[in-house]
């Protein structure tokens, strides 16, 4: 959910919408998300799965041709691209929320299970102003991640199934992690060495070390910054098993998160993309730049509580834990 108030708009004039259709197993094609946008006025582009398009020129090109709106139906990687455009030319954005998780479209509180519902955004929707992050040059609208987390990303069935290969891997991947050295630092607060890096798009509840689950809010200014070390898995399980956070290296800053390494370029997992970037990488956070134009009627954020990840939270904290013990006992 988000905290400021919805402003009521007027309709796009030139909408332009971007359709993925390979994203969550081919959705914008089951909900006819194409044909009914171009019902609405909206001017379409689907993408040709054959071939990779640079999806930021191609809304940079819709924005010169006089688009006063753009959109993207597809999964969070290529929202964030085309949400960075809509931000640096000012124009409001549309999330359809067509890819597998749609994370960024469950924060603002779209039905994920009808994507074609966040259409209405383009003839009654009303605007809110979030925040984007930034790795670098490249937006991020959910997190970006470094080392066990980004090697977690490289995995083919983390697409299909977060929570699942989440639970499943990452404790392997702690206890085995032998990726780039990384520092992290932020603010006056120096990390030496974590095996694992999470910075969000604004603070996950606390709840919830692996990102897999919701933000209280997307406009509070603020990264959310995890760090975790292998070292001391059997701490951390222990305290997070209890509801305590302490074993974990964990704040939420207005200040840039640098992480540095001992290469050149290191692999990040990019709102669950694989990709490499050039080090150190800074990771800032710019409040209220983007115009996000939402459907007047939404289901809204979960009930407050625990969010509905939270047994698989456990579940990897215990793993941990284990996995790391029993390397240390080989």
């Amino acid at each position: 959910m988000i905290e400021n108030a919805p402003r009521p708009v007027a309709a796009a004039r030139r909408p332009y919408l971007i359709v993925n259709p390979r994203s969550g197993g081919g959705k914008a094609s089951r909900f006819r998300i194409a044909e009914r946008a171009r019902a609405l006025g909206a001017q379409v582009l689907l993408l040709d799965p054959s071939r990779s398009q640079d999806l930021a020129t191609v809304a940079r090109r819709a924005v010169d041709d006089g688009a006063d709106l753009l959109g993207v139906a597809g999964g969070d990687g290529t929202q964030a691209l085309v949400a960075g455009v809509a931000a640096e030319s000012g124009l409001p954005f549309v999330v359809v929320p067509a890819g597998t998780r749609n994370h960024f479209a469950m924060d603002l509180g779209l039905d994920r299970a009808d994507p074609s519902a966040a259409l209405e955004a383009l003839t009654d929707g009303v605007e809110l102003r979030v925040d984007l992050g930034f790795a670098g040059e490249r937006v991020f609208v959910n997190n970006v991640s470094f080392g066990a987390y980004a090697a977690l990303v490289q995995d083919p069935a983390y697409r299909a199934d977060k929570i699942g290969t989440t639970v499943r891997i990452l404790p392997e991947f702690l206890a085995r992690h032998e990726g780039p050295h990384l520092v992290v630092r932020t603010g006056l607060l120096t990390v030496e060495g974590p095996d694992a890096v999470l910075v969000s798009n604004n603070p996950y509840q606390v709840d919830d070390p692996a990102g897999l689950d919701r933000r209280a809010r997307l406009d509070s200014g603020l990264l959310g910054f995890l760090a975790a070390r292998a070292e001391t898995p059997a701490e951390t399980a222990a305290r997070l098993r209890s509801g305590q956070t302490h074993g974990l290296t964990r704040l939420a800053t207005p200040d840039d998160v640098v992480v540095h390494a001992d290469v050149p370029v290191v692999p990040v997992g990019l709102d669950g993309e694989a990709v490499t970037l050039p080090t150190p990488v800074r990771c800032r956070i710019s409040p209220r730049t983007l115009r996000v134009r939402v459907p007047r009627h939404r289901p809204g954020a979960a009930p407050a509580g625990r969010p509905p990840g939270w047994a698989a939270v456990r579940r990897v904290a215990s793993a941990v834990g284990r996995a790391v013990h029993g390397r240390r006992t080989n």
